[in-house]
């Protein structure tokens, strides 16, 4: 028996903005495994569309400090992301036909999986509790081999760990979340009511903004888009300061949260998605920063690992009480996946973008 698989490969190496040009679909044959292997055939279900991934398909000369956490992607073959799958041919006696994996897997339809040299790098899904798509966002499982996967999105976990340990929360204080509509921003938005905090998100719409107040339990929100001046935005948002900024934007939101934060404020830099396909760098206000003693702390999910259990217990228990709502954009087929990749870029999605394969 074969199976055949069909992906998404990169074209070329990308400058500036993805298109969907910088993509096309191939297909390969996966050629049966004897029992006695220990390998796996995963059938995708879900795989992980995340900004980060764009950083891994430039040029060598273009890209920074980021190509030391992962690898570049390789013209011509299937890219790998992270993915919820079943397995449908088992060559290992720890699994069986139909048990649900995550891991990292690639933007295709089917995985051949080697579990010897791939240990740590998945997991069985144990528990059907939730939907198997939350284990790529709110819910982003453990895997023990970070290096190839530490900067993508494994939302919940990234969020859990950026605001309750790189910001520090005091209940009362005044957080600020840049795209707040976003897989991780919503998140961190969520924890911070819980925790009593006065939230307010920015976002690329309209719509977004009306979910983040009406639906996540934002105080307020803003579209970024029909602001001209970020500094009296926030000044008009944040009459009394900004203790938190959850940053996940960089470029001129970072410069006006810095001129409008408190004393011994603190900022985690999750992610700058503005200088992903824009030359142009965040210049803060340095003075501000020595003067407000702010902290302001980059941070990789690699560093938090052991949170992982204290993460799940707390976030699964929030999800059950109906305390938190896990946002997710799901487009179907494995076609779909270019134009998902490239709506990142442009503000489309809302939440975790996935795409679904089944």
């Amino acid at each position: 028996m074969e199976v055949q698989s069909k992906f998404v490969t990169l074209k070329n190496q990308i400058e500036g903005a993805p298109q969907e040009s910088n993509f096309e679909i191939k297909e390969t044959s996966l050629k049966q495994i004897s029992n006695d292997e220990a390998q796996l055939i995963v059938k995708n279900l879900y795989v992980s569309i995340d900004p980060y991934q764009l950083n891994r398909m430039k040029s060598l000369s273009s890209t920074h400090s980021a190509t030391k956490y992962a690898n570049q992607v390789k013209l011509g073959q299937a890219i790998d992301a992270h993915g919820v799958g079943r397995v449908v041919v088992c060559g290992d006696e720890r699994f069986k036909e139909g048990d649900l994996v995550v891991g990292h897997f690639g933007w295709e339809e089917y995985t051949l999986i080697n579990t010897t040299t791939a240990d740590g790098f998945f997991r069985k899904i144990e528990s059907s509790e939730f939907p198997p798509s939350y284990y790529l966002g709110i819910l982003g499982i453990k895997i023990d081999n970070w290096v190839r996967i530490a900067l993508e999105g494994i939302s919940g976990l990234t969020a859990y760990a950026g605001f309750f340990n790189v910001c520090k929360p005091k209940k009362g204080d005044f957080v600020f979340v840049s795209a707040a509509s976003g897989s991780v921003g919503n998140i961190v938005g969520q924890y911070a009511k819980l925790f009593g905090c006065y939230v307010v998100g920015s976002a690329g719409s309209n719509d977004k903004v009306d979910l983040l107040k009406n639906k996540l339990g934002f105080d307020d929100a803003f579209n970024y888009k029909e602001e001209t001046d970020f500094d009296s935005a926030l000044k008009r948002f944040f009459p009394h300061g900004i203790d938190i900024y959850f940053d996940n934007v960089g470029g001129e939101l970072l410069e006006a949260a810095i001129a409008n934060m408190n004393m011994f404020g603190r900022i985690a830099v999750c992610g700058v998605i503005s200088e992903y396909t824009n030359k142009r760098r965040s210049a803060p206000n340095m003075l501000d920063v020595i003067y407000k003693r702010i902290t302001i702390q980059g941070f990789l999910l690699v560093d938090y690992l052991h949170l992982f259990q204290e993460f799940m217990s707390f976030t699964c228990d929030q999800l059950r009480n109906d305390k938190i709502q896990a946002i997710e954009d799901i487009s179907m087929g494995l076609e779909s996946i270019p134009s998902a990749f490239v709506g990142l870029f442009n503000g489309s999605n809302v939440g975790k973008k996935l795409v679904q394969l089944e």
